[in-house]
């Protein structure tokens, strides 16, 4: 339904259409109204029925709409056509480009105060944001975009919740991007809204921050949950990256092939629908499940193709993180010279505030790579910058990890007890998965209880 404008302002849009084309009162209203009825409506004092303003319109030479609103003709849908065009220059790679018709579609969309076309252009400057590792000006565009919607269902407002939560996991802010994602999950699942959409993009994006906190349960049953949403799914892109996602779960459980098939069907998704990040990413995923299985020639190929179509995207923070696991390939390979330039390269490019758990990684291989060539203060010094940029995200299970590797060091240079608090501190992050390292798992679907 067209939502009008006011008595008064259709009263005057009459009155103005009427004087330009040269029109009396009578003759706007014959043969079906008064000319009193066009002066009272002309004055505002009377809300027009809409088959009045249908007579108005055809009167006049005009739309239904353009009368009741004011809007051009057809411009509703010349925006989502443009918008259409802007979300294909996206799914191209070229986020600068799609940004700037987002901002220009935005502009026209506010002008007429056409919601959907505003929230769907905000959502992409969004999305556009963290292409580019703007995570800061990317969260500000998907609050933004939340506000639009104020008053939309939930399942409408799913993909700002879940762009904002996403910013925040790549600040390294991995908590409360759990919070977000389950929160909203919860309400979704219990107040029966069943979306398999809204589902879907929420149960494939936790699973991730689920990853890098060590709940390795609830991020297989995550998984679980998306496998089983898929059918239902309408949009072709949330099934890929629902298969990209579910790869992770399936390669911390030691299911390889099962992982690499998964990663296969969504890159063959995201090839049909051009949408070069996603791509990269499931080349970055194939190359750390043939680094898994030892395959590290053809690894450090699919990461340097991931690479590749990264920086192409201009999708900086992505390539950054790519980079991270690029240069664990070389060291493995022998190449650890190499694999030191890259991580001091990328290290510019991250911090606490953006890419906390990736420049962690980066400062943990450095550390192992100056242990490797007996440098044992700056190994050091770089376990301890990564012990403080996991202790701010919260990765609960590299910080086990890296409390191992820094306490293995501080033991073999003589330092026992300092080893001994390095083991402690990594003991006091070994926790149960999914129970104590977060709260409560959120509500199951109502169908998962027949399915699982």
């Amino acid at each position: 339904m067209v939502k009008r404008d006011d008595p008064e302002t259709i009263g005057r849009r009459v009155q103005r259409l009427r004087r330009e084309r040269g029109l009396t009162q009578r003759q706007l209203a014959e043969p079906a109204y008064t000319p009193a009825y066009v002066s009272t409506l002309e004055a505002g004092r009377v809300r027009p029925s809409d088959e009045a303003l249908q007579h108005l319109a055809a009167r006049l030479g005009v739309g239904f709409e353009e009368l009741a609103t004011g809007r051009p003709a057809h411009l509703a849908t010349d925006l989502r056509l443009r918008l259409t065009e802007a979300q294909r220059t996206q799914a191209c790679g070229n986020a600068d480009e799609a940004a700037a018709q987002y901002e220009r579609l935005l502009a026209e969309a506010e002008r007429f105060d056409l919601t959907d076309v505003q929230a769907a252009a905000l959502l992409g400057l969004g999305e556009c944001a963290l292409d580019v590792g703007e995570l800061t000006r990317g969260r500000e565009y998907f609050e933004r975009c939340e506000h639009v919607l104020a008053e939309a269902p939930l399942p409408a407002r799913v993909p700002a919740l879940r762009g904002r939560a996403v910013s925040h996991y790549l600040a390294g802010e991995i908590r409360y991007a759990v919070y977000l994602l389950e929160s909203t999950l919860d309400e979704l699942n219990r107040n029966g809204m069943h979306d398999p959409d809204a589902l879907l993009l929420l149960y494939a994006s936790v699973i991730g921050p689920y990853m890098d906190l060590g709940a390795h349960a609830r991020a297989a049953q995550a998984a679980e949950f998306a496998l089983a949403l898929a059918p239902q799914a309408g949009d072709p892109a949330l099934v890929a990256r629902m298969h990209r996602s579910a790869a992770r779960t399936l390669l911390a459980e030691g299911r390889l092939a099962e992982a690499d098939a998964s990663l296969a069907k969504a890159a063959e998704l995201y090839r049909q629908l051009q949408l070069r990040t996603e791509l990269a990413n499931c080349h970055w995923m194939r190359g750390y499940v043939c680094a898994q299985r030892g395959e590290l020639g053809r690894a450090e190929e699919e990461l340097r193709a991931a690479q590749a179509m990264l920086r192409e995207r201009r999708a900086s923070l992505y390539s950054s993180q790519v980079v991270v696991e690029l240069a664990d390939v070389l060291h493995r390979r022998g190449k650890s010279g190499q694999a030191a330039e890259l991580l001091h390269q990328v290290l510019g490019e991250l911090s606490s505030e953006r890419g906390a758990v990736h420049a962690a990684a980066a400062h943990r291989l450095l550390g192992i790579i100056a242990e490797d060539a007996d440098d044992t203060e700056a190994a050091e010094e770089h376990y301890v910058r990564a012990l403080s940029l996991l202790e701010r995200a919260g990765a609960a299970g590299d910080l086990a990890d890296l409390c191992r590797l820094l306490g293995d060091l501080l033991r073999r240079t003589g330092r026992v007890e300092a080893a001994l608090d390095a083991y402690r501190t990594g003991l006091g992050h070994r926790t149960a998965p999914g129970t104590t390292t977060l709260g409560p798992a959120p509500a199951q679907p109502p169908w998962a209880s027949t399915q699982f």
